[in-house]
């Protein structure tokens, strides 16, 4: 049985028969983990074949459902909501912010639109001081002004002391009365929000984004990263045992695990924790990010099982892509390739450096040849359904007669991906990718995802969403926005619209 079957089965039973794990001591929890894991390896010694498990319940991530609005479908949405007779009853606040951003932000966002995307099934606003838009307005105003400091002083110093009228404004409080949000209150929004109203609130906010002008959609490039966040709470496994040439280790945190980040010079190369796998929009023609949608995972997985996950929930949010750039974690031929025929999205990943070069190949130009015998190298042709196509170049050649002239390579995770490298541009789109790095600078340091003051995968998610939206009201109202120009090569964008 594989180490990834011997702790999912084990993950199953802790959460199956100590649903309060959180309330056990540190020492109870090392007996039980250690006892559960123990008689899971005993009862599969075997080395019978395990059956297939679906990617996303081997990650423990979310798939696309039903009740996730479409971008094309969101505009829509917000006229009938806000012109409704029976929506949310929503106080109308008048302009007393010193702050312009946050008077900006107040603007933007609408809680009638809000309050409707994220109320629960049978919710009712009557008699109600609080509703759902007060608690996603108090968790984006702590990612965008308080994410240094913990839930417990934010809601004590910050946003129910009634001196404190500019908060309480933004987050719609009364500023006569004392209405107050209790950092309970704010974990159990976090973990109450489902993944469908996760999506739907990054549609809305998307749909802002375009609406704004800063992006036009549909998107011509799009970029799929990852970045770590360590959760500080289990350092140390509560249980481990050895599983051939690998170990299962079970922590306190039951969904996080110990993953390998890229190398710092000043953290060490393991953590333990999570990695959210981010779909991000780049705009070409300025260089700027916007980031889609997330999902969070625990840190031992490959980053090649996430790609078909987030084009799919990108799929599902209306969202139109021509081309998505990533790095060699993401390189899978066949993968990528079925990505191409379901969703008509074309993969640039980098070169292998191990990949094999095909025969009459020049390892340092890239020239293609027919044989060992051509001294002038082949043209480009176009993409076929299985490879590349490549035409003689030569006017006058004394094999003419017996050449067929032209010659189709297989795809591979080398020179010859999706979009061969002689096509101009493949380049830049991949330097492009770069710049994804900015974003997760500043949900990790600005928006606080970093360090993680949340437990739990889910609430990993709803922490990483909630990043996003103040990443994506940040650059529509524009008051901390700085533009570089970077433009993608005209042929490349041809080229993708063909291929898809």
């Amino acid at each position: 049985m594989r180490e990834k079957d011997i702790k999912r089965e084990v993950l199953k039973q802790l959460k199956k028969e100590f649903p309060k794990w959180r309330r056990l001591p540190r020492k109870e929890k090392q007996r039980i983990a250690g006892e559960v894991l123990e008689s899971v390896v005993a009862k599969n010694t075997g080395n019978e074949p395990t059956a297939d498990i679906p990617i996303h319940e081997l990650t423990n991530t979310p798939v696309p459902m039903p009740g996730i609005i479409k971008l094309a479908e969101m505009e829509q949405f917000v006229e009938q909501t806000t012109r409704s007779l029976l929506s949310f009853p929503v106080k109308r606040w008048p302009s007393r912010y010193e702050d312009p951003e946050l008077e900006a932000i107040d603007r933007l966002v609408d809680d009638r639109v809000v309050n409707r995307l994220l109320a629960p099934v049978g919710y009712t606003p009557s008699m109600r001081d609080l509703y759902p838009s007060h608690y996603l307005r108090a968790e984006l105003l702590k990612s965008l002004r308080y994410a240094e400091i913990s839930y417990r002083k934010y809601c004590r110093d910050v946003i129910n002391r009634m001196d404190s009228k500019r908060q309480r404004a933004f987050i719609h409080l009364p500023l006569h009365r004392a209405i107050t949000i209790d950092h309970t209150q704010l974990s159990r929004f976090r973990n109450s929000l489902t993944v469908v109203q996760l999506v739907n609130l990054m549609v809305y906010v998307i749909h802002l984004l375009v609406k704004s002008g800063r992006i036009t959609h549909p998107f011509r490039v799009c970029g799929i990263d990852s970045t770590d966040v360590a959760v500080l709470s289990c350092p140390r496994p509560l249980a481990t045992i050895e599983v051939g040439n690998k170990k299962v280790r079970i922590y306190a945190e039951l969904e996080a695990d110990c993953g390998k980040r890229r190398k710092k010079r000043d953290k060490s190369e393991y953590f333990v924790g999570y990695r959210i796998h981010t779909l991000v929009a780049i705009d070409p023609n300025t260089g700027l990010n916007h980031p889609l949608f997330s999902l969070a995972a625990p840190a031992n997985h490959h980053d090649n099982l996430f790609l078909p996950q987030l084009i799919g929930f990108g799929h599902a949010m209306g969202l139109s892509m021509d081309i998505v750039t990533v790095d060699e974690g993401y390189i899978d031929t066949e993968q990528n390739e079925q990505i191409r025929k379901d969703y008509g999205v074309t993969i640039i990943t980098p070169a292998k450096e191990k990949a094999l070069i095909p025969d009459h190949v020049d390892p340092n130009s890239g020239a293609v040849y027919l044989n060992g015998h051509c001294e002038v190298p082949m043209s480009y042709g176009g993409r076929t359904e299985t490879g590349h196509e490549f035409h003689c170049g030569a006017d006058e050649c004394f094999h003419a007669p017996t050449c067929s002239k032209c010659r189709e390579i297989p795809l591979d995770a080398g020179r010859f991906g999706q979009i061969q490298d002689q096509v101009y541009g493949v380049e830049q789109a991949r330097d492009i990718r770069k710049n994804m790095e900015r974003c997760f600078n500043l949900l990790k340091h600005r928006e606080g995802l970093d360090p993680l003051r949340v437990k739990s995968q889910h609430s990993t998610l709803v922490a990483a969403t909630l990043a996003q939206m103040a990443t994506v009201v940040l650059e529509i109202v524009g008051t901390r926005k700085t533009e570089t120009k970077k433009t993608l090569p005209k042929q490349l964008k041809m080229f993708c619209c063909q291929a898809a």
